[in-house]
């Protein structure tokens, strides 16, 4: 006589082995991420370290110097592709006011986000920010040269590639990209939008922050890696944000890891992301793997034959290239995907080694082909196992007190959803 056990295993398995042996990458998201290109990061960082400094003091009136100089050519550049989108695409600047008395700023001045929105047909919006902004040591010199060439024009240059390549897919979910101000002292521009986001009601499924994505060698130990990066979440719904990631850029490009950093940034320093999270949205950053104090907030100078400050000669343009991919895929992924499932139960009520799981459907139920049930051992990081099944709920044979379970929706294509975990 069969085991049950074993009957229902090989059941499960005969269900789950041709979901994945069909599996195929999307040939859209593909193609998007082989037309990212290392001439144009070059070129949209070289342009940007051309503006001497983008210190939050630093002139809005000059036509060539300084942060407004800075925030006049972000807008014209994304303002060029907007005939790509049919429409679709749009930009404007969102001004607020900052500084004065007790902020690290010494005195008031108006500064402004720019704001490129790439409309979707569906409900759900992705966030992507880099800080345009620059600075050296001394927090209040606004006049000294600041290129930013890493921190951030890496990110800035990731985000506008992404529109260029993007702009003419129509995607079911909007994406803003948000070239913040202010980060430097404060996170001032992020605070801006997510106060914004928040009162407006935005549909926020995900908010991802490029911040320092180019720099492939490590001061001091010169230890060199340009084919890992992190991503950083707090424990909850960033962390299936991070894991997302993890998992599409496993996908889609190639020679590069992500490393999955648990906590919110690095020690002593912080990133755009955290206005959001505070906010209570999903958000995570994608930051270098090692990282050189030589270059980051240094004048520019030679002490002792070593160059020091934050030019372009210290990017690693492919670097660049490909955390630009890992963010692509990830959200292009997202965006056509539908709505994650919600309220997913788990029934702790009768002592078996089967498990019972049960959820509410995704709020765009036209846009779903059915969902897959995920598992992994609770002393593992990534997701191990998935069951598909087109039902809301479900009895598997793993003992709840060994495992930890999720769900996500699935599309027509096969796209999926962010993970919602079972409580």
């Amino acid at each position: 006589m069969v085991n049950p056990m074993k009957k229902n295993l090989l059941f499960l398995w005969l269900i789950l082995y041709p979901l994945i042996a069909a599996a195929q990458p999307d040939r859209e998201i593909m193609r998007c991420i082989s037309e990212v290109s290392q001439d144009s990061i070059s070129s949209y960082i070289s342009t940007l370290t051309g503006f001497h400094t983008r210190h939050n003091l630093s002139s809005r009136a000059d036509h060539e110097k300084g942060i407004g100089a800075a925030s006049r050519w972000l807008y014209q550049k994304v303002a060029g592709w907007i005939p790509l989108s049919g429409g679709r695409l749009y930009v404007e600047n969102i001004n607020y006011t900052a500084g004065g008395t007790g902020s690290r700023l010494d005195r008031q001045v108006e500064l402004a986000n720019v704001m490129a929105v790439l409309r979707g047909s569906g409900s759900q919006e992705i966030l992507l920010l880099a800080h345009y902004d620059s600075r050296v040591d001394d927090n209040s010199d606004s006049t000294s040269f600041a290129p930013g060439a890493n921190d951030n024009g890496s990110g800035v240059a990731c985000l506008l590639e992404s529109i260029r390549v993007m702009a003419g897919i129509p995607l079911q979910a909007t994406v803003r990209f948000l070239f913040l101000s202010g980060e430097e002292h404060g996170l001032l521009g992020a605070a801006c939008m997510a106060d914004m986001a928040r009162s407006q009601g935005w549909n926020v499924t995900a908010v991802i922050n490029f911040d320092m994505i180019g720099n492939a060698q490590a001061g001091e130990t010169g230890h060199r890696d340009n084919s890992r990066t992190r991503v950083f979440s707090v424990e909850g719904p960033s962390r299936e944000l991070a894991r997302y990631i993890g998992e599409t850029a496993m996908t889609y490009v190639d020679n590069m890891n992500v490393a999955l950093i648990y906590r919110n940034d690095r020690y002593g320093r912080g990133g755009d992301h955290t206005p959001f999270l505070k906010a209570g949205y999903t958000a995570v950053r994608i930051c270098e793997f090692h990282e050189n104090y030589d270059r980051t907030h240094q004048l520019v100078r030679d002490e002792n034959g070593i160059l020091l400050g934050d030019l372009p000669s210290g990017v690693d343009y492919e670097y660049v290239r490909r955390n630009t991919g890992i963010g692509i895929a990830a959200v292009m992924s997202l965006a056509k995907a539908p709505a994650a499932p919600v309220n997913v139960q788990m029934n702790i009520r009768v002592l078996s080694n089967y498990t019972e799981l049960e959820w509410e459907p995704s709020s765009e139920p036209g846009l779903v082909k059915g969902y897959y049930v995920v598992i992994r051992e609770t002393d593992q990081s990534r997701w191990q196992k998935r069951i598909y099944t087109e039902e809301t709920r479900i009895r598997i044979p793993y003992s709840k007190d060994n495992y930890f379970f999720g769900i996500c929706a699935v599309g027509p294509e096969g796209h999926q959803s962010l993970v919602s975990v079972a409580d």
